[in-house]
């Protein structure tokens, strides 16, 4: 899936953008592409990790677009919960004891591994660093979204979202340098569901109330409480 070829009328549609601004983005590089016979050629598995970049510039608007026009070129329901069912038995953690980036990821893929999620940890573990040093998943204020480069349709037996909260800030590399607290790691065993869960994601943390909220959580039952209430909110209903 990863290695899918689209030309520019399907990256409008896949994006739910109009075609010239699509275009516009091509020819002046800001969205990763080549030319081939004079005309724009995008990776799918490129413009998915550009989504992933901008997604904390883009706006709740655009973020819905994004997500239905994913969930149309893939066949999701657009009306169906996503995050908080894939959030297994025991897969939030408040708090996650961690003082580093790295107890936290491992503390995230011990969750996960707890419920029988991962084959193995360490490999895991090593795939969301790797992905960390390219650039960091931290987002302003206080939340980060950890996650390996690609899907990983072997290493897990499903796909999960766990879900940590320290007691206090870690340095995870956010651009503003402020210091991160809730961490949701992501682990798609497919492109299409990840950018799905991306997408959803971004919609319900999109308001800093939000994320005060949710960062104000006195354990973990309060925590998932307040996830399965934005997930409605985001889908309205």
């Amino acid at each position: 899936m990863h290695r899918e070829r689209m030309d520019q009328q399907q990256v409008a549609a896949y994006l739910h953008m109009d075609i010239r601004e699509v275009a516009k983005l091509a020819s002046r590089g800001r969205i990763p592409c080549r030319k081939v016979q004079g005309k724009f050629e995008f990776s799918k598995s490129d413009v998915d990790h550009w989504v992933e970049a901008q997604m904390h510039t883009l706006g709740k608007d655009r973020l819905a677009k994004i997500e239905k026009g994913v969930s149309a070129h893939h066949g999701f329901d657009l009306a169906a919960m996503l995050v908080c069912p894939v959030i297994p038995p025991g897969g939030l953690a408040v708090p996650l004891k961690a003082k580093t980036r790295d107890a936290a990821i491992r503390g995230l893929v011990e969750l996960a591994a707890a419920a029988d999620l991962v084959y193995d940890k360490d490999l895991l573990v090593r795939e969301i660093r790797q992905r960390e040093e390219l650039c960091s998943t931290a987002l302003a204020p206080g939340v980060a979204l950890p996650h390996p480069r690609h899907p990983l349709p072997y290493d897990i037996t499903a796909s999960f979202v766990t879900v940590g909260l320290t007691s206090h800030g870690i340095p995870y590399g956010a651009a503003d340098g402020s210091l991160t607290r809730l961490f949701f790691l992501i682990c798609c065993k497919d492109d299409r569901t990840h950018l799905h869960v991306l997408a959803r994601l971004g919609q319900m943390l999109h308001e800093p109330s939000v994320i005060e909220e949710l960062l104000a959580a006195a354990d973990a039952e309060e925590l998932g409480r307040m996830l399965l209430n934005r997930e409605r909110i985001a889908l309205g209903t």
